[in-house]
């Protein structure tokens, strides 16, 4: 059986933002690192226990890790909150692959997912900025890329929304 030529289009569509959102805010290191909250990463915020510390990544393997990350993402947010439209999935898709899927999928622990479950996409979209700490030495602190990259999704994620 095919597949649906419209959904094939709006999957490319919301990768190729929440792509265009990660990988700037991500940066590239090709090498191993440990991120601010500790956190063995590599390429574009690629975690996990496949990633070998020391190795030296091609820039294939950090463009298959990101996009194949990037669709695990778009794939968590939309089972969480479907049929969301295609800016505003890809600004929970970026937040979910930068924070996993509690920001959009979690209505216990997010009040971004209340509200995504409750059909107010602006008011969920609004929340975007406040996902802006990490746990540094053991404290929640604001981390200024994390301030930057949450506005601009909120920015993005708003372009979803009727006026």
């Amino acid at each position: 059986m095919a597949a649906d030529p419209a959904k094939l289009r709006r999957r490319a569509a919301v990768l190729a933002l929440a792509t265009a959102l990660a990988a700037p805010a991500e940066g590239l290191r090709r090498v191993a690192y440990y991120d601010p909250p500790g956190i063995l990463t590599v390429c574009r915020g690629h975690t996990g226990p496949d990633v070998v510390k020391g190795k030296v990544y091609s820039l294939a393997e950090c463009d298959a890790l990101l996009s194949a990350d990037m669709h695990k993402a778009i794939d968590a947010v939309e089972r969480c909150a479907p049929g969301l439209p295609e800016p505003t999935l890809a600004a929970f898709a970026d937040a979910a692959y930068n924070l996993g899927p509690t920001i959009a999928c979690n209505p216990q622990a997010s009040t971004a997912a209340r509200l995504l479950q409750a059909g107010d996409i602006a008011g969920a979209c609004h929340q975007l900025p406040r996902w802006d700490k990490a746990r540094v030495a053991g404290v929640l602190v604001p981390l200024p890329g994390l301030t930057k990259r949450r506005a601009l999704e909120r920015d993005v994620c708003l372009q979803g929304v009727a006026p």
